[in-house]
């Protein structure tokens, strides 16, 4: 890929980090929107210090949040619909042909995209409001919405924090989540679909005329929404396993749940995109075709939307139909940093963003859970 920026596994120093000293390595410091100094009336209620490590662990949640929230809000303000958006939208106008390639997919999945950008929104808030509680610093990105998103009609003129115009959509999930292996015990996966340098949103109205090109469009998306809330699924039980505070385990478990229920309905949304009467589908070299042709193959079979049974702990065990990966090194902070980059997510973004996302990356894998 030609994004070749790589999170770096280095030693932190977390006084550091939580003092003020947030890029490792004597790099100029940031503007004080990233550490958050300023203390809100959270801050007055502290009851209990929490450990660094899952201050660390929460304060990377938080960015990973608020890099979703952006990036669920361009896909909402284009191809969402509903009274609960967090934006202005008028639900009984008709759909533009963005929203009716989604519907295409869900009668309801116009609906669906503005309910999880309303619950990312309300995970980045509640971690950065529960971080000052404790007196602990919150995450701000605002110095970084500088990526030009859509000027497509209804998206707003505002800085982005992440760029969906030039994609590359991990679709290997869709594969992994029908297989016996786990990526935990080193398997790895082919693309359930090749999907490289594409966009995701509707760029200009240009995107709108043509019916299979915008199809496509929302194809690339709905592949990509089941990519980020996987990530965001292994991301939050691996960094369950390092909490300390019985409270704070709660809240990686809690908002963790949420997006297990995010990356169930993206399962079997992505799945309506490769077979009839949606499927085969083509644009600009890229093609959806139908999975359900024959043979049929089940590692990517589109009913299958729950987890098959997998190896879990040890290969010697029994099957279990769980969650994966889970461990570290495959979808600890680091990792789910580096998906985020080599997904192209990030092009255009200034080093500086980089190296911030890298040194909360670092401090939430260095925890240590202590009981």
């Amino acid at each position: 890929m030609e994004n070749s920026t790589k999170i770096e596994k280095r030693p932190v120093n977390r006084r550091s980090l939580l003092k003020g000293g947030l890029l490792a390595g004597g790099a100029a410091t940031l503007g004080a929107g990233l550490l958050g100094r300023g203390m809100s009336s959270y801050a007055q209620s502290t009851t209990a210090g929490l450990s660094k490590g899952d201050i660390a662990i929460l304060r990377f949640l938080a960015a990973a949040e608020l890099i979703e929230s952006d990036l669920w809000i361009q896909y909402a303000e284009l191809g969402g619909i509903g009274s609960n958006l967090p934006i202005e939208v008028d639900p009984n106008q008709s759909l533009n042909p963005y929203q009716a390639a989604f519907s295409n997919l869900d009668g309801d999945g116009p609906q669906y995209i503005s309910s999880n950008t309303l619950d990312e929104i309300s995970h980045a808030t509640f971690l950065n409001g529960y971080l000052e509680s404790k007196g602990a610093d919150p995450v701000n990105l605002d110095e970084f919405r500088n990526l030009q998103g859509s000027t497509a009609t209804g998206a707003s003129d505002t800085g982005r924090l992440t760029n969906l115009k030039d994609l590359n959509v991990d679709t290997s999930w869709f594969v992994r989540y029908r297989s016996t292996t786990s990526p935990d015990f080193g398997a790895t996966y082919p693309q359930a679909v090749t999907i490289t340098h594409r966009t995701a949103i509707p760029i200009t109205d240009a995107d709108f005329e043509d019916a299979n090109h915008i199809q496509v469009i929302a194809n690339t998306a709905a592949f990509h929404f089941g990519q980020i809330e996987q990530g965001g699924t292994s991301l939050y039980a691996t960094l369950s396993q390092r909490v300390s505070s019985p409270e704070v385990l709660k809240i990686t478990l809690g908002i963790g749940g949420d997006e297990i229920a995010h990356f169930l309905e993206w399962v079997d949304f992505a799945g309506n995109g490769v077979q009839a009467p949606v499927a085969p589908v083509s644009s600009g070299g890229l093609t959806f075709p139908n999975f359900f042709s024959n043979p049929p193959n089940p590692l990517i079979q589109p009913s299958l939307i729950f987890p098959v049974p997998t190896e879990f702990i040890s290969p010697d065990l029994p099957r279990c139909s769980v969650i994966r990966p889970l461990t570290d090194s495959v979808s600890g902070a680091r990792a789910a940093a580096q998906g985020f980059i080599n997904s192209g997510l990030f092009v255009g973004q200034s080093q500086g963003f980089y190296k911030a996302l890298q040194s909360l990356a670092d401090a939430a894998d260095a925890a240590v859970r202590s009981i």
